[in-house]
């Protein structure tokens, strides 16, 4: 299987990584940078890698010329965060935010559709509980993951008569980098054992795309057992 897939270089997506050359599958990675693609090759070295940087979505015009043949899933993993109050968040912020968490999927899947067709494959937007439920300072990463919420319906809708199965995972707080700078930002300590491992969501994630030809998870949610203390 040939798997394109963001958000390599940590958390999630590494992990993500890992599981799936450690099957033999193969793997086509984006990168911000070259630099990035270089750090990236060192550690998949059987992997495609391609350049493109997520907060400029145009970056990724013509990015489907670049792959070759069918395509059995592209799973949007790479996100950004910044919290703050609406009266505080600054523009460059919400711009961020959105183009990462947003735009850029809508972009790439549009480029890698032709290849997903071909493969009857799967898309995967690795979204967030903050796309169902909105908090105080959550604004536009929220709104963001709602947006991608809504790109995901809309994209299954269009394209069931291609075979294109279309899923959302919803992770609630996992341990990775990213759970930590939300930790810092909201003056909290930070403990991974409270939260959901990367791999835990790996499994999910990879459940969604090995499921048989004959059914489809359009949306799954991945909760702590843990409560959250306040």
């Amino acid at each position: 299987m040939k798997h394109v897939v963001t958000g390599a270089g940590s958390g999630i997506g590494l992990a993500l990584a890992h599981r799936l050359v450690d099957r033999g599958d193969e793997l086509v990675l984006l990168a911000r940078t070259e630099a990035r693609a270089a750090e990236l090759a060192g550690v998949f070295p059987q992997a495609q890698l391609l350049v493109a940087d997520l907060a400029d979505p145009g970056t990724l015009n013509g990015l489907g010329r670049e792959v070759d043949g069918a395509v059995d899933t592209v799973v949007h993993v790479a996100g950004v965060v910044e919290l703050a109050p609406v009266a505080q968040l600054r523009l460059v912020d919400w711009e961020e935010q959105l183009a990462v968490n947003l735009t850029a999927p809508a972009v790439l899947t549009r480029e890698l559709l032709p290849h997903v067709r071909e493969a009857r494959g799967t898309v995967v937007f690795v979204n967030s509980s903050a796309g169902l439920s909105a908090g105080a300072e959550w604004s536009a990463y929220a709104a963001s993951k709602f947006g991608l919420r809504a790109l995901a319906d809309s994209l299954r809708a269009e394209e069931v008569e291609h075979g294109v199965r279309v899923s959302t995972v919803y992770p609630s707080r996992t341990a990775t980098p990213m759970q930590e700078k939300v930790h810092e930002q909201e003056g909290r300590t930070y403990d991974a054992s409270r939260w959901i491992s990367a791999e835990t969501v790996v499994d999910t994630i990879l459940h969604v795309i090995d499921l048989p030809a004959d059914a489809t998870i359009p949306d799954v949610t991945v909760r702590p057992v843990v409560p959250r203390t306040t």
